[in-house]
Protein backbone atom coordinates (compact mmCIF):
# COMPACT_ATOMS: atom_id res chain seq x y z
CA UNK A 1 0.00 0.00 0.00
CA UNK A 2 1.57 3.37 -1.13
CA UNK A 3 1.32 6.61 1.13
CA UNK A 4 -0.61 9.26 -1.21
CA UNK A 5 0.62 12.49 -0.93
CA UNK A 6 -0.07 14.33 -4.19
CA UNK A 7 -2.15 17.62 -3.58
CA UNK A 8 -1.82 17.23 0.60
CA UNK A 9 -1.15 20.39 2.41
CA UNK A 10 1.18 21.10 5.49
CA UNK A 11 -0.79 22.94 7.90
CA UNK A 12 0.22 20.54 11.47
CA UNK A 13 1.66 17.24 11.38
CA UNK A 14 -1.46 16.25 13.54
CA UNK A 15 -3.55 15.78 10.32
CA UNK A 16 -0.42 13.42 8.81
CA UNK A 17 -0.06 9.70 9.93
CA UNK A 18 2.69 8.19 11.50
CA UNK A 19 3.38 5.92 7.84
CA UNK A 20 3.25 9.47 5.95
CA UNK A 21 5.45 11.11 8.27
CA UNK A 22 8.43 8.62 7.98
CA UNK A 23 7.83 7.99 4.09
CA UNK A 24 8.70 12.07 4.16
CA UNK A 25 11.79 11.37 6.99
CA UNK A 26 13.48 8.63 4.75
CA UNK A 27 12.64 10.47 1.48
CA UNK A 28 14.81 13.22 2.91
CA UNK A 29 17.71 11.52 3.97
CA UNK A 30 17.67 10.02 -0.37
CA UNK A 31 17.56 13.13 -1.38
CA UNK A 32 20.48 14.43 1.24
CA UNK A 33 22.34 11.62 -0.02
CA UNK A 34 21.68 12.81 -3.59
CA UNK A 35 22.57 16.17 -2.75
CA UNK A 36 26.02 15.50 -1.34
CA UNK A 37 26.89 13.59 -4.91
CA UNK A 38 26.11 16.60 -6.47
CA UNK A 39 23.56 15.51 -8.49
CA UNK A 40 21.27 18.07 -9.99
CA UNK A 41 17.66 17.44 -10.94
CA UNK A 42 14.95 19.06 -12.57
CA UNK A 43 11.71 18.59 -10.83
CA UNK A 44 9.72 21.61 -10.07
CA UNK A 45 10.83 22.48 -13.74
CA UNK A 46 7.17 24.72 -15.05
CA UNK A 47 5.89 25.11 -11.23
CA UNK A 48 5.83 28.41 -9.28
CA UNK A 49 5.92 28.89 -5.21
CA UNK A 50 4.86 31.39 -3.40
CA UNK A 51 6.56 32.41 -0.10
CA UNK A 52 4.29 34.59 2.12
CA UNK A 53 6.35 35.82 4.75
CA UNK A 54 4.57 38.06 7.75
CA UNK A 55 8.15 37.37 10.53
CA UNK A 56 10.99 37.59 8.85
CA UNK A 57 13.39 34.63 8.72
CA UNK A 58 16.67 32.83 7.69
CA UNK A 59 16.41 28.82 7.60
CA UNK A 60 13.09 28.80 6.30
CA UNK A 61 13.09 31.40 3.71
CA UNK A 62 16.30 29.55 2.04
CA UNK A 63 15.20 26.11 2.41
CA UNK A 64 12.32 26.84 0.48
CA UNK A 65 13.78 28.91 -1.83
CA UNK A 66 17.04 27.28 -2.34
CA UNK A 67 15.34 23.36 -2.71
CA UNK A 68 12.33 24.62 -4.98
CA UNK A 69 14.77 26.86 -7.12
CA UNK A 70 17.57 23.94 -7.30
CA UNK A 71 14.81 22.02 -8.73
CA UNK A 72 14.58 24.12 -11.77
CA UNK A 73 11.23 26.06 -10.45
CA UNK A 74 10.29 29.62 -9.71
CA UNK A 75 9.96 30.22 -6.02
CA UNK A 76 8.46 34.31 -5.74
CA UNK A 77 8.97 36.00 -1.93
CA UNK A 78 5.87 38.14 -1.03
CA UNK A 79 5.85 39.75 2.21
CA UNK A 80 2.90 41.90 3.57
CA UNK A 81 4.53 44.68 2.00
CA UNK A 82 4.03 43.91 -1.59
CA UNK A 83 0.65 41.74 -1.22
CA UNK A 84 -2.56 42.11 0.25
CA UNK A 85 -2.99 39.53 3.16
CA UNK A 86 -6.56 40.12 4.47
CA UNK A 87 -6.05 44.57 4.30
CA UNK A 88 -7.72 45.53 1.02
CA UNK A 89 -9.19 42.63 0.04
CA UNK A 90 -10.08 39.56 1.94
CA UNK A 91 -7.78 37.04 2.76
CA UNK A 92 -10.30 34.29 0.84
CA UNK A 93 -9.66 36.21 -2.55
CA UNK A 94 -5.94 36.39 -2.12
CA UNK A 95 -5.92 33.17 -1.45
CA UNK A 96 -8.52 32.47 -5.13
CA UNK A 97 -5.57 34.41 -6.90
CA UNK A 98 -2.78 32.89 -5.49
CA UNK A 99 -4.31 29.35 -5.78
CA UNK A 100 -5.13 30.21 -9.88
CA UNK A 101 -0.90 31.52 -10.75
CA UNK A 102 1.00 28.91 -8.42
CA UNK A 103 1.65 25.62 -7.63
CA UNK A 104 1.60 25.77 -3.79
CA UNK A 105 2.11 28.71 -1.60
CA UNK A 106 4.06 28.71 1.87
CA UNK A 107 2.82 31.01 4.84
CA UNK A 108 4.99 32.23 7.63
CA UNK A 109 2.90 34.51 10.42
CA UNK A 110 0.89 34.87 12.90
CA UNK A 111 -2.42 32.96 13.24
CA UNK A 112 -2.79 29.34 12.24
CA UNK A 113 -5.98 30.34 10.72
CA UNK A 114 -4.69 31.98 8.05
CA UNK A 115 -2.89 28.53 7.00
CA UNK A 116 -5.92 27.12 7.08
CA UNK A 117 -7.99 30.24 5.49
CA UNK A 118 -5.37 29.70 2.51
CA UNK A 119 -5.48 25.66 1.84
CA UNK A 120 -8.98 25.83 2.00
CA UNK A 121 -9.60 28.45 -0.47
CA UNK A 122 -6.25 28.27 -2.80
CA UNK A 123 -7.21 24.66 -4.18
CA UNK A 124 -3.29 23.98 -4.11
CA UNK A 125 -0.95 22.62 -1.21
CA UNK A 126 -0.02 25.06 1.66
CA UNK A 127 3.26 24.83 3.70
CA UNK A 128 3.18 26.22 7.06
CA UNK A 129 6.18 27.73 7.59
CA UNK A 130 6.06 28.88 10.88
CA UNK A 131 2.48 30.05 12.91
CA UNK A 132 2.52 30.78 16.60
CA UNK A 133 0.57 27.49 17.08
CA UNK A 134 2.75 25.22 14.88
CA UNK A 135 5.79 24.82 13.02
CA UNK A 136 5.88 21.71 11.62
CA UNK A 137 8.60 21.73 8.88
CA UNK A 138 11.18 22.19 11.28
CA UNK A 139 9.86 18.93 13.49
CA UNK A 140 10.66 17.01 10.81
CA UNK A 141 14.30 18.43 10.30
CA UNK A 142 14.09 17.96 14.46
CA UNK A 143 13.78 14.66 14.42
CA UNK A 144 15.68 14.25 10.83
CA UNK A 145 18.40 15.06 12.81
CA UNK A 146 18.13 12.78 16.15
CA UNK A 147 17.98 9.57 14.14
CA UNK A 148 21.50 11.15 12.35
CA UNK A 149 23.07 10.11 15.24
CA UNK A 150 20.98 7.55 17.02
CA UNK A 151 18.88 5.79 14.03
CA UNK A 152 15.59 4.83 14.63
CA UNK A 153 14.36 7.35 16.86
CA UNK A 154 11.55 4.88 18.79
CA UNK A 155 12.27 4.79 22.47
CA UNK A 156 14.76 7.82 22.75
CA UNK A 157 14.07 10.29 25.15
CA UNK A 158 14.01 14.36 23.29
CA UNK A 159 13.82 16.90 26.23
CA UNK A 160 12.57 20.30 25.42
CA UNK A 161 13.62 22.95 28.16
CA UNK A 162 12.29 26.25 27.92
CA UNK A 163 8.74 27.64 27.20
CA UNK A 164 6.40 25.12 26.91
CA UNK A 165 4.04 26.52 25.13
CA UNK A 166 5.76 27.84 21.76
CA UNK A 167 5.38 26.33 18.46
CA UNK A 168 8.31 24.47 18.68
CA UNK A 169 7.17 22.35 21.51
CA UNK A 170 4.42 21.71 20.04
CA UNK A 171 5.34 20.26 17.11
CA UNK A 172 7.49 18.31 19.07
CA UNK A 173 4.92 17.16 21.11
CA UNK A 174 2.94 16.27 18.09
CA UNK A 175 5.71 14.44 15.98
CA UNK A 176 7.28 12.55 19.24
CA UNK A 177 3.76 11.38 20.01
CA UNK A 178 3.56 9.81 16.38
CA UNK A 179 6.65 8.54 16.11
CA UNK A 180 7.74 6.97 19.81
CA UNK A 181 9.95 9.31 20.74
CA UNK A 182 9.53 9.68 24.74
CA UNK A 183 9.33 13.52 24.90
CA UNK A 184 9.66 15.65 27.96
CA UNK A 185 8.94 18.92 28.46
CA UNK A 186 11.00 21.00 31.31
CA UNK A 187 9.83 24.18 31.74
CA UNK A 188 8.25 26.77 34.98
CA UNK A 189 4.64 26.17 35.69
CA UNK A 190 3.96 29.93 34.47
CA UNK A 191 4.58 28.71 30.86
CA UNK A 192 2.93 24.60 30.81
CA UNK A 193 1.84 23.83 27.74
CA UNK A 194 -1.52 24.07 26.19
CA UNK A 195 -3.52 21.14 27.91
CA UNK A 196 -5.65 20.88 25.08
CA UNK A 197 -2.97 20.12 22.45
CA UNK A 198 -1.57 17.22 25.25
CA UNK A 199 -4.86 15.78 25.72
CA UNK A 200 -5.24 15.30 21.45
CA UNK A 201 -1.45 13.56 21.69
CA UNK A 202 -2.26 11.41 24.85
CA UNK A 203 -3.87 8.43 22.99
CA UNK A 204 -1.43 9.05 19.80
CA UNK A 205 1.34 8.30 22.23
CA UNK A 206 -0.22 5.76 24.08
CA UNK A 207 -0.63 4.07 20.58
CA UNK A 208 3.21 4.55 19.37
CA UNK A 209 4.03 3.59 23.10
CA UNK A 210 5.90 7.05 23.75
CA UNK A 211 6.20 8.79 27.09
CA UNK A 212 4.94 12.10 27.41
CA UNK A 213 6.22 14.60 30.33
CA UNK A 214 5.59 17.92 31.29
CA UNK A 215 7.78 18.78 34.16
CA UNK A 216 9.26 21.76 35.99
CA UNK A 217 12.63 19.53 37.50
CA UNK A 218 16.16 19.89 35.46
CA UNK A 219 16.83 16.40 36.67
CA UNK A 220 14.50 15.22 34.75
CA UNK A 221 16.99 15.50 31.19
CA UNK A 222 18.94 12.25 32.99
CA UNK A 223 19.18 9.92 30.17
CA UNK A 224 18.23 12.03 27.47
CA UNK A 225 19.59 11.34 24.08
CA UNK A 226 18.85 15.57 23.10
CA UNK A 227 17.92 18.65 24.79
CA UNK A 228 16.36 20.80 22.81
CA UNK A 229 15.92 25.19 23.56
CA UNK A 230 14.33 27.46 22.05
CA UNK A 231 14.43 31.26 22.39
CA UNK A 232 12.77 32.63 25.24
CA UNK A 233 10.73 35.34 23.41
CA UNK A 234 9.48 34.60 20.30
CA UNK A 235 8.88 36.94 17.32
CA UNK A 236 5.85 38.93 18.09
CA UNK A 237 6.36 38.86 22.27
CA UNK A 238 9.67 41.58 22.10
CA UNK A 239 7.59 43.02 25.36
CA UNK A 240 7.84 40.18 27.25
CA UNK A 241 11.69 39.57 27.10
CA UNK A 242 11.96 40.52 30.94
CA UNK A 243 9.56 38.59 32.52
CA UNK A 244 10.80 35.72 30.34
CA UNK A 245 14.17 36.09 31.48
CA UNK A 246 12.86 36.30 34.75
CA UNK A 247 10.99 33.24 34.37
CA UNK A 248 13.40 30.75 32.22
CA UNK A 249 17.12 32.03 33.51
CA UNK A 250 17.25 28.91 35.62
CA UNK A 251 16.51 26.76 32.61
CA UNK A 252 19.40 27.78 30.48
CA UNK A 253 21.09 24.69 28.97
CA UNK A 254 24.73 24.76 29.34
CA UNK A 255 27.15 22.22 29.76
CA UNK A 256 26.14 21.64 33.71
CA UNK A 257 22.90 20.75 32.40
CA UNK A 258 23.88 18.73 29.36
CA UNK A 259 26.50 16.72 31.51
CA UNK A 260 22.95 15.65 33.64
CA UNK A 261 22.21 12.98 31.19
CA UNK A 262 25.13 11.27 32.32
CA UNK A 263 25.56 10.28 28.10
CA UNK A 264 28.39 11.46 27.00
CA UNK A 265 27.01 11.28 23.48
CA UNK A 266 23.63 13.46 24.20
CA UNK A 267 23.51 15.90 21.80
CA UNK A 268 22.49 20.00 21.73
CA UNK A 269 19.27 20.82 19.21
CA UNK A 270 17.94 24.44 18.34
CA UNK A 271 15.61 25.96 15.49
CA UNK A 272 17.81 28.94 15.65
CA UNK A 273 18.13 32.05 15.82
CA UNK A 274 19.70 31.80 19.33
CA UNK A 275 20.29 34.55 21.85
CA UNK A 276 24.28 32.93 23.21
CA UNK A 277 24.31 33.43 26.63
CA UNK A 278 20.23 33.29 27.51
CA UNK A 279 18.50 29.80 26.45
CA UNK A 280 22.19 27.97 25.97
CA UNK A 281 25.96 29.15 25.94
CA UNK A 282 28.03 29.62 23.76
CA UNK A 283 30.22 26.81 24.93
CA UNK A 284 27.03 23.99 24.23
CA UNK A 285 25.49 25.52 20.99
CA UNK A 286 29.41 26.22 19.72
CA UNK A 287 30.44 22.87 21.08
CA UNK A 288 31.05 19.22 19.61
CA UNK A 289 27.81 18.02 20.79
CA UNK A 290 25.66 20.90 18.99
CA UNK A 291 24.07 19.80 15.83
CA UNK A 292 22.23 22.77 15.81
CA UNK A 293 24.16 23.27 12.05
CA UNK A 294 23.11 20.40 11.03
CA UNK A 295 19.81 20.78 11.97
CA UNK A 296 19.71 23.83 10.30
CA UNK A 297 20.69 22.10 6.67
CA UNK A 298 18.06 19.57 7.22
CA UNK A 299 14.83 22.30 6.88
CA UNK A 300 15.99 22.20 3.57
CA UNK A 301 15.77 18.35 2.79
CA UNK A 302 12.67 17.88 4.76
CA UNK A 303 11.06 20.66 2.78
CA UNK A 304 12.46 19.17 -0.49
CA UNK A 305 11.38 16.61 0.33
CA UNK A 306 7.91 17.82 1.71
CA UNK A 307 7.06 19.36 -1.94
CA UNK A 308 8.79 16.66 -4.07
CA UNK A 309 5.61 14.37 -2.46
CA UNK A 310 3.36 16.72 -2.17
CA UNK A 311 3.61 18.36 -5.78
CA UNK A 312 5.06 14.54 -7.78
CA UNK A 313 2.56 11.92 -7.47
CA UNK A 314 1.92 8.99 -5.66
CA UNK A 315 4.72 7.61 -3.38
CA UNK A 316 5.29 5.34 -1.25
CA UNK A 317 7.94 2.96 0.80
CA UNK A 318 7.43 0.35 -2.00
CA UNK A 319 8.34 3.06 -4.99
CA UNK A 320 9.72 5.96 -3.27
CA UNK A 321 12.59 5.49 -5.19
CA UNK A 322 10.49 6.77 -8.82
CA UNK A 323 10.88 10.23 -7.33
CA UNK A 324 14.66 10.30 -7.32
CA UNK A 325 14.67 8.71 -11.14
Amino acid sequence: MSVVLKGRSLLTLLDYTEEEIRFLLDFAKKLKEENRRGELHQRFAGKTLALLFEKRSTRTRCAFETAFGEEGGHPVFLSTQDIQLGAKESLEDTARVLGRMFSAIQYRGFKQSTAETLAEYSGVPVYNGLTDSFHPTQALADIMTLEESFGSPRGKTLCFVGDGRNNVARSLTVICSKLGINFTIITPGALSPDPALLEICKPLAAASGALLRVTGDLAAVKGAEAIYTDVWASMGEEDKKEERRRLLSPYQVNQALMDRTGRKDSIFLHCLPAIKGEEVSADVIDGERSRAWDEAENRKHTIKALMLATLGGETGPCDSQRLLL
